[in-house]
């Protein structure tokens, strides 16, 4: 075997889940390919370097600024073109790229060319390792999180070595939050079933290339190196860094340098690939002046799928793609339970279903479910019609009515609304009292620091719900407050013929 594919003989594993915590359940055997936080192993390759001792850290601290200095070097030498910008400490984001003179609005930035990207494409040093995913038909994630781990492992046998090492060690991600603290810090949220769901994504796919793959051919991934522990650490900098270049076919690439860039709200430019300079670009869309911080937009994400994957929250109020998930649930008491779901499954829906809301209102599918909800056994010829609405599939691709239990509707909505602002009201109240539970200083650093963001999420959010709970409220008052003046019209006309 090639000195390149020689293997761990050490590891120092600082473990992401909490050793009480209960196993979450096997994924199956598909692996994860999901649709769009740190381990710190310390690693020696080959027998020489073992018997010297040396211990090369994985990955870094998120404000270190040396092997930034050093991975900025390494570009350079490369083939990235001379910068505007250079990675320096910032308020917003611990590391960030700063204007090194005044930037025009509307200038182009960056210029990574494709032979600094790492792509599903990318030549694996240890080519055999590569080849076996491959001939398995591993997905584009799994594989490019196998392949982190693979090029880590080898230390300065990788030509990546110095791109690693200015990842950070431990990236913000809810991979990294244990159930405990879900269930603590998020049980208003339902961003907290989504971060469930992303950790039983993981780990299943760990399960399902151990089982297929890595336990057949121990040599190549031992369970030392490939383990749980690094899978959390790869998809943790792959949620958080994989971008997607819509100019090269929708294709999704890690491209140093340009991950260094932090997200503003305020900012609507995106990284993607200019056919004309062939190299990941942005445009910018202000003026920034020297030593400013230069932001993209990471997407119209909400301030929950900003936690979610990259482990932060905006300032309340500042982002304008913020929602919140509200849960409908059609009632099993409901005469018309069994037909109802049996619509909705039809159209890829569930007896229970999320659907956003925004401050400026929520979508016509959401509309849709509830009329579903409230509807009585006389209207069963239109349960078809309003799940294919609710899922956004019916003929119309417009907003359905049905007048006569649109106040059903309504208030159905605002109970459900209510219901949710009762739980982030009771959070909030308790998290002023919340017992951290702690003895260390870094575990009440750390405590402190997701009890505040799970506040200022639950913040955002409700704030969302209020909103909404005026809208239906003043909606419902309307209805009612115009059958009010039709009943003492008809009332009065009556009184005229008597």
């Amino acid at each position: 075997m090639a000195e390149a594919c020689s293997r761990i003989l050490q590891t120092t594993l600082i473990p992401p889940f909490s050793p009480t915590q209960k196993p979450y359940s096997s994924y199956g055997q598909r692996a994860f390919f999901p649709r769009h936080a740190p381990v710190h192993c310390s690693v020696s390759t080959g027998s020489r370097t073992a018997a010297e001792g040396q211990k090369i850290p994985w990955g870094c601290d998120v404000d270190s600024l040396e092997n930034a200095s050093a991975l900025q070097q390494w570009l350079s030498d490369s083939g990235l073109p001379p910068q505007k910008m250079a990675i320096q400490r910032v308020k917003v984001g611990e590391r960030g790229l700063v204007a090194l003179k005044n930037i025009r609005k509307g200038e182009k930035l960056l210029f990574v060319p494709p032979s600094l990207f790492i792509t599903a494409d990318s030549e694996w040093s240890c080519t055999e390792a590569g080849k076996i995913l491959r001939q398995n038909g591993v997905p584009d994630w799994p594989l490019l999180a196998t392949y982190l781990i693979s090029e880590a492992s080898l230390m300065k046998s990788s030509r990546w070595s110095n791109y690693i090492a200015a990842l950070p060690r431990q990236p913000y991600s809810l991979l990294y939050w244990t159930r405990a603290e879900l269930d603590r810090y998020l049980e208003a949220s339902q961003i907290r079933e989504r971060a469930l769901e992303r950790i039983t994504n993981v780990v299943g796919t760990y399960n399902d290339l151990r089982l297929r793959i890595f336990s057949k051919h121990p040599y190549l991934f031992p369970e030392e190196v490939f383990n749980l522990e690094t899978f959390t650490w790869s998809f943790g900098i792959i949620f958080s860094r994989l971008v997607r270049l819509p100019s090269m076919d929708n294709r999704v690439a890690l491209v140093p340098w340009a991950d260094m860039l932090n997200h503003s709200c305020d900012v609507e430019t995106f990284l993607d690939y200019d056919k004309s300079s062939q190299g990941v670009v942005f445009t910018t869309d202000r003026q920034y002046q020297l030593g400013e911080q230069v932001f993209i937009s990471y997407g119209r994400k909400s301030n929950g799928e900003l936690l979610l994957s990259y482990g932060f929250v905006p300032r309340e109020g500042t982002n304008p793609s913020d929602s919140v998930e509200l849960s409908l649930s059609i009632k099993k008491s409901d005469k018309c339970h069994k037909e109802k779901v049996e619509a909705l499954k039809k159209h890829g829906l569930s007896s229970s279903q999320c659907f956003p809301i925004r401050i400026t209102g929520w979508p016509v599918e959401l509309m849709a479910y509830a009329y579903l909800a409230v509807s009585p056994p006389s209207m069963s010829r239109q349960f078809e019609e309003m799940a294919a609405a609710a899922s956004n599939k019916s003929n119309a691709k417009k907003e359905i009515r049905y007048p006569e239990i649109e106040e059903k509707a309504l208030q159905f909505l605002l109970d459900t609304c209510e219901s949710s602002i009762s739980k982030y009201t009771k959070f909030l109240q308790g998290s002023e009292s919340m017992d951290l539970d702690v003895t260390s200083p870094k575990q009440l650093n750390r405590r402190v620091f997701l009890k505040q963001l799970a506040v200022d999420l639950c913040t955002s959010e409700r704030r969302i719900l209020f909103r909404s709970q005026y809208i239906l409220r003043r909606r419902l008052r309307d209805i009612r407050s115009g059958e009010l003046r039709a009943l003492r019209i008809f009332d009065g006309v009556r009184k005229l013929f008597k």
